[in-house]
C-alpha cells in the first residue's frame, strides 16, 4: 500500500511539474499562476503546495541529488575526489539529457533569466553540492563534511553550473554533456586554456 501511494504522489509531482514548464513555455514564467499549473495538471491549488511550498520551487527542486550521492558514493575510492565526481556525473547526465533536453534547456533558461529565481540560483547549487559532499565523505563520519570534500563538491558544482550557463547563453545550442566534459577537463588539468 505504501509503495502504491508512494507511485501516485511521484505520478502527481511529475504530473505538476510537467504542466507549469509547458506552461512557463508557452506563457512566460510570470504569467503562469499556480492556480493554472494545478488545474492544467488536474489537481486542486492546495494540492500543489503539497508538492511544492512556492512556484519558485517547481524550477529550483529536482530529484536527482540522491542519485548523485549514491553515483558518487560508488565510485572506486583510489580516484582523485574531483574524478570520483566527474565519473559519477558522466555515468548519468548523457541519459538525463537525450531523455530531457528541452525541460532541461527551459529550467536552465528560467533559473538564469527570471530574477526571482536568479536570486535564489544558490539554493538551486547547494543541492548538488552537498550530494557531492555526502558521496566523497565516509558514510560513518558524523558532523560537517571534511574540508576537502566540501572544497571538490564546492569546486565540481560550480564548474557544472559555468557549463550549464555556457550552453543557456549559445541557446542550446552545444552539446552540453561536452561542455560538462570541458569543464571537468579545467578542473583536474591545472594550466588548461581555453581554446
Amino acid at each position: 500500500m505504501a509503495h502504491w501511494r508512494e507511485q501516485k504522489r511521484e505520478r502527481t509531482r511529475n504530473a505538476l511539474r510537467e504542466a507549469a514548464f509547458r506552461l512557463f513555455a508557452e506563457h512566460g514564467y510570470e504569467d503562469t499562476t499556480v492556480a493554472r499549473i494545478a488545474a492544467e495538471a488536474g489537481v486542486s491549488h492546495m494540492t500543489f503546495f503539497r508538492y511544492f511550498p512556492a512556484k519558485e520551487d517547481v524550477v529550483l527542486r529536482d530529484d536527482y541529488d540522491p542519485m548523485l550521492e549514491e553515483l558518487v558514493r560508488a565510485q572506486p575510492a583510489g580516484k582523485s575526489p574531483v574524478r570520483r565526481v566527474r565519473d559519477a556525473v558522466m555515468s548519468a547526465v548523457p541519459a538525463v539529457y537525450a531523455q530531457e533536453r528541452e525541460a532541461l534547456l527551459l529550467r536552465s533558461r528560467l533559473l538564469l533569466t527570471t530574477p526571482a529565481l536568479r536570486a535564489r540560483i544558490g539554493e538551486s547549487m547547494s543541492g548538488s553540492r552537498a550530494a557531492f559532499e555526502r558521496g566523497l565523505s565516509e558514510p560513518e563520519e558524523a558532523g560537517a563534511p571534511p574540508l576537502a570534500a566540501r572544497v571538490v563538491a564546492s569546486a565540481c558544482t560550480a564548474a557544472l553550473t559555468t557549463a550549464i550557463t555556457v550552453w543557456v547563453e549559445e541557446g542550446g545550442e552545444s552539446d552540453l554533456p561536452a561542455l560538462m566534459d570541458q569543464a571537468f577537463d579545467v578542473l583536474e588539468t591545472p594550466g588548461v586554456r581555453d581554446g
